[in-house]
């Protein structure tokens, strides 16, 4: 059994196929010396794995921005040339993924890991830097900072970018080595007002008087360059949910599995849980658009653990441990397993206040 070396990590993450290029969930655990991934399949995992990725050799990028509808991944180029890449749910697992294979890759070798350790808190900006070049080159179409659409408590704007993003580009460009010095640098271009804050979140950061904590290294903060003028969408635009069910702060967010209610087949879905209002959304991870496939308001609903032994009532096929189930208050009834015991804990505990 190859996992019997010793797990250091294991979790779902989205992989891009080698032949055909869709992307598909895999259930990844993390040995000393290499990569594994599973299918899952009604709920459970296969007993012997898809495939493997040797850590010998491999050289890992994070953040990889390769592709622009996916900014959460990790590159890994194995020693042979492959490339494989692999999505996370957030920018804090994405890190912390990460961080953990890039130990693995380097165990054998204390000092790069050491060095490791100090590059990611160093402190070491660019000599004669030129904030004009590195906002010339956020600006250029192709290669520069990806302007999206987004919403914050309600309001809609155009042509923003999040706090991490810009962080993420930073680093990838080679603007800074650390999260530390990004957040230094961004907090410049905001202090010269090449770029400037957008909304409650990242606005009520500027009232600090500390300038490494007035640019936010986060996923909720946005900005938009100076230049361009505040433009909310058109509200004729159509959209699949209410602007207000997504408006809601992100509480928690992480894959799941989740029963279907017609088929009754088990999805891995990205749920993310929002309060204010709350709501809880899933979305696919195979596709591009971040757009959510189903989601319902957790006003009036129950959440309880299901027992773990035996198949329980309304769960269709042998899928057994770490399930609960939601109850709206128009009696749909959700089931969703988490991958452990602990996963479900907080879940339930995150959801039920929201209630």
């Amino acid at each position: 059994m190859e996992e019997a070396a010793g797990v250091l990590k294991e979790g779902f993450l989205v992989k891009r196929g080698h032949i055909v290029r869709n992307w598909k969930v895999r259930w990844f655990v993390l040995l000393q010396d290499k990569l594994l991934y599973y299918k899952i399949e009604g709920g459970k995992k296969d007993p012997s794995p898809k495939g493997r990725i040797l850590l010998d050799g491999c050289t890992i990028t994070c953040p990889c921005l390769e592709y622009e509808n996916r900014p959460l991944l990790i590159k890994l180029k194995t020693k042979t040339n492959t490339d494989y890449f692999l999505e996370c749910c957030s920018r804090e697992e994405r890190d912390s993924w990460a961080l953990d294979i890039t130990g693995a890759i380097h165990a054998g070798h204390p000092v790069q890991v050491q060095e490791l350790h100090r590059m990611k808190n160093s402190f070491k900006l660019l000599e004669n830097i030129s904030l004009h070049h590195i906002v010339e080159r956020m600006c250029d179409s192709s290669t520069g900072m990806k302007l999206t659409r987004n919403l914050e408590q309600g309001n809609r704007y155009k042509e923003t970018f999040t706090g991490s993003a810009l962080v993420d580009w930073l680093i990838s460009n080679s603007f800074a080595v650390s999260r530390f010095e990004a957040v230094t640098l961004a907090s410049m271009l905001m202090e010269e007002n090449f770029i400037k804050p957008v909304g409650a979140r990242s606005t009520e950061a500027t009232r600090y008087s500390d300038l490494s904590e007035q640019f936010l290294d986060d996923s909720t903060a946005l900005y938009m360059f100076a230049e361009s003028s505040k433009k909310s969408i058109s509200s004729r635009e159509e959209l699949q949910f209410n602007i207000s069910e997504l408006s809601g702060t992100i509480v928690k967010q992480g894959f799941l599995v989740k029963q279907g209610h017609k088929r009754k087949n088990w999805k891995v879905r990205r749920f993310v849980l929002r309060a204010d209002p709350a709501f809880l959304h899933y979305y696919d991870p195979t596709k591009e658009e971040n757009r959510p496939v189903g989601g319902f308001s957790l006003r009036g609903c129950l959440v309880s653990a299901l027992e773990d032994n035996g198949v329980p009532a309304g769960v269709k096929g042998n899928v057994q441990g770490n399930l609960f189930k939601i109850i709206t208050k128009n009696d749909i009834h959700y089931y969703i397993q988490a991958s452990s015991k602990a996963e479900r804990a907080q879940w339930i505990e995150a959801i039920k206040p929201l209630t």
